[in-house]
């Protein structure tokens, strides 16, 4: 079973590190044309250095900013303007702070809120009418395992992660007769720079060692380690395949089994 995204176009966003650089990379060796999508233009041109182009694709990419959705959907609707139509979307930036929900102020769920449900709905917008002529769509949003179980401390994540999954579902529901899928990957602790973020303030709370922090979230792991990066990506790519076109509406947690749930 190989994964053939030749003639395919992807739009891959917060693509210049971790799961997104990975999908990113992913997509281009599977032989998808790839524009990526971030805020900062220099690591954006490093990543595109580093895309596969085998097959003759065309890569690039594109500069906006998720906490600003205006900006984002004119960048957008301007590339539209002159792009050809697009296969693949992943939805993905990074994740809101951390700390409880009941001390959370109101403009952190408003700008959580902006950068996460509504940019991916700008975007999911911009690139449809192209998806439905192309008879071909396959809109993927990293998440989080949150929408099965809340994360302690994530409280404005565990809010707005399970916001985005109920607009997923309800998007796969609607688009479904024109060939498009919706779906969401649910990644667990994967070694990012959000996670040495993670790691790094929890030890500064409980008066621990990094290294004891990290070891303590790998037991909590059947798996017993941190997932890397290209583990998650393989299964976004995947979903992003003519091989899952009967895959609808479902998360995908890539979490080394830490769920306690199906």
């Amino acid at each position: 079973m190989k994964i053939d995204l030749s003639g395919k176009r992807a739009l891959v966003c917060g693509s210049t590190a971790g799961i997104g650089k990975a999908v990113a990379l992913q997509l281009a060796e599977a032989g998808a044309s790839v524009t990526l999508l971030a805020r900062n233009e220099e690591k954006l041109k490093s990543v595109l250095a580093e895309l596969t182009a085998n097959d003759g694709q065309q890569h690039g990419y594109l500069v906006a900013d998720f906490s600003k959705p205006e900006a984002l959907k004119i960048v957008v609707e301007n590339h539209m303007k002159s792009a050809k139509a697009y296969h693949i979307l992943l939805n993905n930036t990074g994740g809101p702070a951390g700390g409880k929900a009941i001390d959370a102020e109101l403009n952190e769920f408003e700008a959580a809120f902006r950068s996460h449900l509504m940019c991916n709905h700008i975007l999911v917008q911009a690139l449809v009418e192209g998806m439905k002529a192309e008879k071909y769509g396959r809109i993927i949003n990293i998440i989080s395992t949150s929408v099965k179980i809340p994360l302690n401390g994530l409280g404005v994540s565990n809010t707005i992660r399970g916001a985005v999954a109920s607009w997923s579902k309800t998007l796969a529901n609607e688009l479904g007769q024109f060939g498009i899928t919706v779906n969401n990957v649910l990644p667990g602790a994967t070694e990012t720079e959000r996670l040495s973020s993670i790691i790094t303030n929890k030890s500064a709370k409980m008066g621990m060692s990094e290294a004891e922090v990290s070891a303590h979230m790998k037991a909590e792991v059947p798996a017993g380690r941190f997932a890397q990066p290209w583990e998650v990506a393989a299964a976004a790519t995947f979903l992003a395949s003519p091989l899952a076109g009967y895959i609808n509406g479902i998360n995908v947690p890539v979490d080394g089994g830490r769920t306690g749930s199906l």
